[in-house]
């Protein structure tokens, strides 16, 4: 198979429609990524060149095509209960408030659904103590129609879910055997609890929210500055006062303007 041809002006051209559509930001550095990630779809397409695919993503008619070469061009690495430190605060903030309040929760990058269904089987096991009312949900969202989809089908490989407890995966899960050894199904009564729709962070975040809880975790490391800083904002301006903020751990604090307090590494208190 022939390597295609990737010019600086095509490098250029890709980066500014991924910046400007869905705010990914690409430097220098991930050019060789990006040509090596969009070469075999190329080919597949029968297309002979960078050129063409571009002109292919410029073509409004094309937009699932687009949402293909966005999935490309973003890794969704994830697993259960990833960072359990910031599920065992959240466990603590939400025993402590008033029992039958209301909750709702928000997954902001949710990718293929481990984040908000590792969520949904604290809250269930938090209202099967008694420790929160029965009035709560899930808000998964995600730029990628793609990663919807399989979140929505709930099949996860068994290893995705070591995090899991043995008490959990008991009852909210479901082995495959046969065909289907080595995969692991989301119950129907964790599945109900998380609605997920598609949504640009990049985009205004209108008619949804206001959240008790926000998760935005490992997605700000695809923006530039200017556009973490507008993005966080964003989806601060959903989050209730004194709510909880969670972005990952190793991404540090972003300089946002909306006040924000330290709980813990990655986990943040709006301000009143």
């Amino acid at each position: 198979m022939a390597t295609l041809l990737f010019s600086d002006r095509e490098f250029k051209k890709i980066s500014d429609i991924m910046y400007a559509a869905a705010g990914l930001s690409f430097n220098d550095s991930k050019k060789s990524l990006i040509q090596s990630r969009l070469a075999i779809r190329i080919q597949r397409l029968g297309l002979e060149s960078f050129g063409a695919y571009i002109a292919l993503l410029e073509d409004e008619s094309q937009a699932a095509e687009f949402q293909m070469a966005v999935d490309l061009l973003t890794t969704n690495e994830t697993y259960f209960f990833r960072e359990p430190k910031h599920y065992e605060l959240l466990e603590k903030e939400l025993s402590e408030r008033r029992a039958k309040a209301p909750l709702a929760i928000w997954s902001a990058a949710s990718s293929f659904g481990d984040e908000a269904y590792s969520t949904a089987m604290l809250l269930a096991d938090l209202q099967m103590q008694g420790r929160i009312g029965p009035d709560w949900s899930i808000l998964a969202t995600d730029i990628s129609h793609r990663v919807l989809l399989s979140a929505k089908e709930a099949v996860y490989p068994a290893d995705r879910l070591r995090n899991v407890s043995p008490e959990r995966l008991k009852r909210y899960c479901l082995r495959g055997d046969g065909a289907s050894e080595g995969q692991v199904l989301i119950q129907d009564k964790i599945r109900q609890r998380v609605q997920f729709g598609q949504l640009n962070l990049c985009k205004p975040v209108d008619g949804i929210g206001p959240f008790d809880v926000i998760f935005l975790r490992n997605v700000l490391i695809y923006f530039d500055i200017p556009t973490k800083i507008e993005v966080v904002d964003r989806v601060l301006s959903v989050l209730k006062p004194g709510g909880l903020f969670f972005l990952g751990t190793a991404e540090g604090r972003v300089a946002c303007k909306t006040p924000l307090q330290t709980v813990q590494p990655g986990a943040f208190r709006k301000v009143a």
